[in-house]
């Protein structure tokens, strides 16, 4: 009989991104990050000139991070315990939106963590690389947690046997990100591992959806 499957994302529902990268570009690129709204884009801006950093700047710096600090990252309280604790129960796997020559390199850093799983990269919506993970596994029940609204708009449309937990481990953006809850694209969301490892492990048991 097939286990379960628990596909999750890595930045801010595993580990701490964007205050890391708000701390290297502050510290070293010449750059100010302060989020208002929910507005990643506009939130960069030149500490020279004030202005917002343009579009192929930004990806630039984003690619500069990953390719060169993810030493940086630490873990999101009770994610590594939590994920641990799942895998007792579950297959589970980390799919995350980076290119794929960093696949390896987010593997090995989540393994440092404890955390031993297998990576799968995507870039854009996550459904159809979600879609495809769970063809590939064919498990007797899937959940996905992410910490951005459009991906589960997007496993929701595709793949909409999942069921979806949304889970922003960052309280700095937290705050300020569309809830896919409240749009009707996730079951539930939780932003923290103590409340969400209790929902997580009833929905492993609930019959699929």
């Amino acid at each position: 009989m097939s286990r379960p499957l628990v596909i999750s994302d890595c930045d801010e529902v595993l580990l701490h991104m964007v205050a890391h990268f708000k701390e290297w570009l502050e510290e070293s690129q010449g750059v100010t990050f302060k989020l208002q709204g929910n507005n990643f884009g506009t939130a960069m801006r030149w500490q020279s000139t004030g202005k917002p950093l343009e579009q192929h700047d930004i990806w630039r710096m984003l690619g500069g991070f990953f390719d060169t600090e993810m030493h940086r990252q630490l873990p999101i309280e009770g994610a590594v315990a939590g994920i641990n604790r799942l895998a007792e129960d579950a297959d589970v796997v980390i799919l995350t939106n980076l290119n794929d020559e960093r696949q390896e390199r987010r593997a090995q850093q989540l393994a440092a963590y404890g955390v031993h799983a297998r990576v799968f990269t995507n870039q854009g919506p996550k459904g159809p690389a979600l879609k495809a993970i769970v063809e590939e596994f064919a498990p007797s029940k899937a959940i996905f947690i992410d910490d951005l609204a459009q991906h589960h708009k997007s496993v929701s449309e595709i793949v909409p046997g999942v069921s979806r937990l949304h889970l922003c481990g960052e309280p700095m953006i937290a705050g300020h990100i569309d809830c896919a809850h409240e749009a009707g694209h996730a079951h539930a969301r939780i932003d923290n591992w103590a409340e969400a490892l209790p929902w997580l492990l009833e929905e492993l048991e609930r019959d699929p959806r």
